[in-house]
């Protein structure tokens, strides 16, 4: 009898070891809903660290600020967007943009080297790169001023999405009719849960419905690395009211990648070459995914925009200075 306790203790402190093995490491916990509903996210704290480390790494440091403008008005040649900010912070903007999106620095990206305020290359071609870059700064500068209920004091950049490359990720473009990546565009009905079990002109959700609003909110999910309750109170999933705010931030999030495909993205197609666009002419249009990269705060919540006020779209970012913030103690704010 003791000889078959002490196997059995054996096989449970095994079993145990085993099952732990998976998990080693010291975890990070964060509470994202009310305390006592179990809504805490858990991640192992090394693999979270490796990550930012790995982000951190890549991100271009700012540049110098640039020096005091000299009185006198601007000599702008076809400057569009950014004329409310001095010849030097131009210059300096330009330049980190060319590092943001073309991974070089290279400003043939966008311009003809020989007039670099013409629209034309040298051939009399529309240099389609330029015209694009400057719709996407007003973009830039939409969202970091009327969108800080989403980007808050962290804002974004062209790197947010870009990353270096001339194409983000996670871009889409359309396949067919009933793609979930419409619902970041024209497709409203997501709300498939009711308190009521008979279809009724209240309750009209099908099963086709529900697989498609389950697939979306996976997806969304996937696209910010986080579980379902980091948005969603599992008790309740269609309580708005027992619900963390991070699901109204999230809804406020759906609702600026709307404005971005609706009035920014989607009316560019005419200036994409067919390679950019997608099989049915469309340009391409930006989700969850392109911003965010599978991190709940895009590039950890490293605030690049602080240094570039160009790209802030009001005189004041909410009226208070940037702190200095070095790379390594980002971290904190995660």
């Amino acid at each position: 009898m003791n000889r078959m306790r002490g196997i059995g203790a054996l096989a449970l402190v095994g079993s145990v070891l085993l099952l732990g093995g998976c998990e080693i490491g010291q975890k990070e916990a964060q509470q994202t809903g009310f305390r006592g509903t179990g809504m805490v996210n858990f991640q192992d704290k090394s693999v979270l660290d490796a990550r930012f480390d790995s982000v951190a790494a890549l991100i271009p440091a700012a540049l110098p600020a640039s020096p005091a403008p000299t009185p006198g008005p601007l000599p702008w040649k076809n400057v569009q967007v950014l004329t409310d900010v001095s010849v030097p912070e131009l210059t300096r903007t330009m330049i980190a943009m060319s590092t943001w999106v073309a991974g070089t620095g290279n400003c043939a990206y966008c311009h003809n080297l020989g007039d670099l305020s013409a629209d034309t290359s040298a051939q009399g071609d529309t240099l389609w790169t330029k015209v694009v870059a400057r719709r996407m700064l007003q973009m830039v500068r939409d969202i970091n001023a009327n969108y800080e209920g989403h980007v808050a004091n962290t804002g974004v950049t062209c790197y947010t999405c870009h990353l270096g490359k001339p194409i983000p990720n996670g871009i889409w473009t359309y396949t067919n009719v009933n793609q979930l990546e419409r619902y970041y565009l024209d497709r409203n009905a997501v709300r498939v849960q009711s308190h009521a079990i008979p279809a009724s002109n209240d309750n009209r959700s099908s099963a086709k419905q529900t697989e498609w609003t389950y697939a979306l909110m996976i997806q969304m999910s996937n696209a910010l690395g986080v579980s379902c309750n980091h948005c969603h109170n599992s008790r309740a999933f269609w309580s708005w009211e027992e619900a963390p705010p991070q699901r109204a931030k999230a809804l406020l999030g759906a609702q600026m990648i709307r404005h971005v495909n609706t009035e920014y993205m989607g009316p560019l197609a005419p200036m994409f070459p067919a390679v950019r666009k997608g099989a049915m002419g469309d340009a391409p249009k930006a989700q969850c995914r392109t911003c965010h990269n599978g991190t709940y705060k895009p590039l950890y919540g490293y605030p690049m925009a602080k240094d570039y006020p160009a790209l802030w779209g009001r005189p004041a970012w909410n009226g208070q200075p940037f702190p200095a913030i070095p790379v390594d103690t980002v971290v904190a704010m995660r």
